[in-house]
């Protein structure tokens, strides 16, 4: 969590931190506490949000911040969710996701085909307004700047916001990197502004270099890279940031079976308490007349033939 605001109501002492002693409670506590990651979120109302185990921490921010690019994947990612997002429902894992964007990851829970580029998700008018229903997405790690303690979020650019051209310093995703480079710069040589595109229609990003970065950022940035955290956030989609664990309602609606047939269970005693059936009495079948008729005949004839010399 960020270090940049007191904690203290009444702080009258300097305190200097260097040579502090460790506290063992404190070190307990940290082990002992489960962080999923952080991250920032967006949203349509042109604010960003820090976003720490699913709650938000302090104050929204309005219309830009300023980071460091610390790490990112080589390949466009992709996500689909089934669902309309709804603020008003719990949030749920997508259905299928790919961070290679070649096809789903191992754990999807509702994989749509075996690659992305045939996938039926991946067609144009697949999704709403003609376009396609399974989304880009480039999950970035950043540091904040004036964050001294060196904690990575995850930070997450809509397909929107990675593509197109742009004008001066100010560009969509892509277009600033290669900004960046025709400069000698890198993403995580510089202090990025990202900031909302007040003139778009929709809810679009943009990207611009601030300044160089200083000797003690550029040491924030190697010990972020080096921190295996750093590409873990890369590559975990927002729900699992944020510890989601609910399926989306397909999923959960194929885990319903029926119901179990009823148990049945043999023995060769009865319980205790089950009565003895009573044993059924067989009587003798009564003759029938035809019967009897049937019989006297068969022995008459049997009696002609007797007398035949």
């Amino acid at each position: 969590m960020s270090k940049d605001v007191s904690i203290f109501n009444d702080q009258t002492q300097v305190i200097a931190s260097n040579g502090r002693r460790g506290s063992a409670l404190g070190q307990q506590l940290a082990s002992s506490a489960k962080v999923f990651t952080r991250r920032i979120q967006t949203s349509n109302k042109g604010i960003f949000r820090k976003i720490i185990n699913g709650e938000q921490v302090g104050d929204p921010i309005r219309d830009s911040f300023n980071a460091i690019i610390v790490g990112m994947l080589n390949e466009v990612s992709r996500v689909f969710y089934e669902e309309k997002y709804d603020p008003n429902k719990d949030a749920t894992a997508p259905n299928c996701f790919s961070n290679s964007g070649s096809k789903p990851e191992p754990d999807v829970s509702d994989p749509q085909h075996s690659n992305c580029a045939d996938c039926p998700q991946n067609i144009k008018g697949s999704g709403e307004n003609g376009g396609k229903a399974c989304r880009y997405q480039r999950r970035i790690a950043i540091l904040l700047e004036g964050d001294t303690s060196g904690d990575v979020y995850q930070f997450s650019i809509p397909a929107k916001s990675l593509f197109g051209t742009g004008s001066g310093n100010v560009y969509p995703f892509y277009s600033y990197f290669n900004y960046l480079v025709m400069n000698r710069e890198a993403p995580d040589t510089v202090i990025t502004t990202i900031s909302y595109d007040i003139n778009a229609d929709g809810m679009e990003l943009l990207f611009s270099p601030t300044r160089q970065l200083t000797d003690a950022e550029l040491d924030l940035v190697e010990s972020a890279q080096a921190n295996p955290e750093t590409q873990r956030v890369t590559r975990i989609t927002v729900a699992q940031a944020d510890g989601v664990t609910k399926l989306p309602r397909k999923v959960e609606e194929k885990k319903e079976v029926a119901k179990p047939a009823p148990k049945v269970t043999r023995s060769e005693e009865p319980d205790d308490d089950e009565p003895m059936p009573e044993p059924v009495k067989r009587t003798k079948a009564r003759e029938e007349p035809e019967a009897e008729a049937v019989s006297d005949k068969l022995a008459s004839v049997i009696s002609e033939w007797g007398g035949v010399s």
